[in-house]
């Protein structure tokens, strides 16, 4: 399987990538350092219009480096699918939500349906969204042939390749990251693999679409369930008065059969909270069989912000405080460290709970942009003046822009559920 530029390279590639959020945005900013003209499509055109600004909202995709795609005329936002006309290949990288605990893939569905128009001889067309094995060759694939009148796998080429984004990852970026791949047919999967490996430095090609998408839910998964276990643990361990991180550190020096996972408030972002589902419904729906891990893991986690809620509680109680009519500081509300995706974030939940119990409620994130803010949360800056109006301060994800040094000293006490912090009014969860 080629793993370096050539194989799409005799004519200048034109690339389509549906879709401009957290995954296709940077797709598509390798792609336009690769040489490729990009033409980036997004039916939000309040973002494409951001976007043609120069103004990035993915953390990993810096203002800078969008300018200079925009300069070097490689790349194209456009909200119109007219513009993706002539592609050689498109990546279709659109949300799948779940909608009351079942997929929607309608932004799949529409995306195809939209893209099947401009299906020519010769074109590669390939699915990055999470979803259940199954549906890139029983739902994307007959709606491009339908749209097209083409063959897939004779006309045209299909294939499914899985993200692998880690927002805030500064080590392990899209370019060094395994990519795997598959394709519909042995030439299928070449043009899928000859594609990605001008983009990353290695290509993991599999014999077939279903089994690319079960690798992805299969790495969720395994976090998904091995962070339940912690959280459940860190339950346990609280009430039998024993110090979960201090056993956690201790296993963690076992040099194999081991790997570290940690307690928090719950998961959050696309994958975790969405992705082990989509296993457990195609396995509901096709076998007639519960996934019990999965169901089991989403109960636990599902009910960790409660379980912080609950510690505040216990917390301010322990002041002669309620939780109604008192300040509390959220730190952190984006789902995880140093980026400011609020999707499905632990945080919201918190909020929610928090709010409905009466409490006054003051947030520090400066990754989360304000249109995405809570709403009936204050913005703030942690300052010494902020910190001494909250009874109880609790941190829910330690970005590095935030320091949290002056929470350790203060005389308010603090639920740290990431242990980033020591303090003598500090607990971890």
């Amino acid at each position: 399987m080629p793993q370096s530029p050539g194989a799409l390279r005799a004519t200048p590639a034109r690339v389509a990538i549906i879709g401009q959020g957290y995954v296709g945005l940077p797709v598509a900013m390798r792609a336009v350092e690769a040489g490729f003209d990009v033409i980036g499509l997004d039916i939000d055109k309040h973002r494409v219009s951001e976007l043609t600004a120069g103004r990035s909202f993915v953390g990993d995709v810096p203002d800078e480096e969008l300018r200079r795609a925009l300069a070097s005329g490689r790349y194209s936002p456009a909200d119109s699918y007219e513009a993706v006309r002539g592609f050689d290949v498109a990546v279709i990288t659109v949300p799948t939500p779940l909608r009351e605990s079942v997929p929607d893939l309608s932004y799949i569905e529409d995306a195809a349906e939209q893209l099947s128009a401009f299906v020519r001889a010769g074109c590669t067309v390939i699915l990055e969204s999470t979803t259940y094995p199954g549906t890139t060759e029983e739902l994307v694939l007959p709606i491009l042939e339908r749209g097209s009148g083409l063959r897939a796998g004779t006309d045209f080429h299909v294939g499914y390749s899985p993200e692998r984004i880690d927002l805030g990852n500064s080590t392990h970026r899209f370019g060094n990251t395994p990519k795997v791949v598959s394709g519909l047919g042995a030439e299928g999967l070449e043009k899928v693999a000859s594609f990605y490996a001008t983009l990353v430095e290695r290509v993991v090609p599999v014999s077939s679409p279903k089994v690319a998408e079960l690798t992805k839910l299969l790495e969720n998964t395994f976090r998904h369930v091995n962070i339940a276990l912690m959280n459940e643990l860190a339950i346990f361990a609280n009430q039998l008065d024993i110090d979960i991180w201090e056993a956690i550190d201790a296993a963690s020096t076992k040099p194999f059969g081991y790997l570290r996972f940690t307690p928090g408030p719950g998961v959050g972002g696309h994958c975790l909270p969405v992705d082990p589902s989509y296993l457990s419904w195609q396995v509901r729906r096709q076998l007639g069989q519960s996934f019990r891990f999965i169901e089991l893991a989403n109960d636990i986690n599902d009910h960790m912000p409660l379980y912080v809620v609950q510690r505040a509680t216990r917390m301010l109680n322990a002041r002669s405080l309620a939780v109604r009519g008192s300040t509390l500081l959220l730190v952190g509300l984006s789902y995880k460290p140093n980026t400011g995706d609020i999707r499905e974030a632990p945080a919201l939940k918190v909020i929610s709970l928090l709010q409905d119990l009466g409490a006054d409620l003051v947030g520090v994130d400066p990754h989360v942009e304000p249109y995405r803010w809570p709403e009936h949360v204050t913005p703030a800056e942690l300052t010494a003046e902020v910190v001494e109006r909250a009874d109880l301060a609790i941190i829910l994800t330690p970005h590095a822009a935030i320091d949290l040094s002056m929470l350790g000293t203060a005389a308010i006490p603090v639920l740290d559920t990431q242990r980033s912090l020591q303090g003598p009014y500090v607990e971890t969860l």
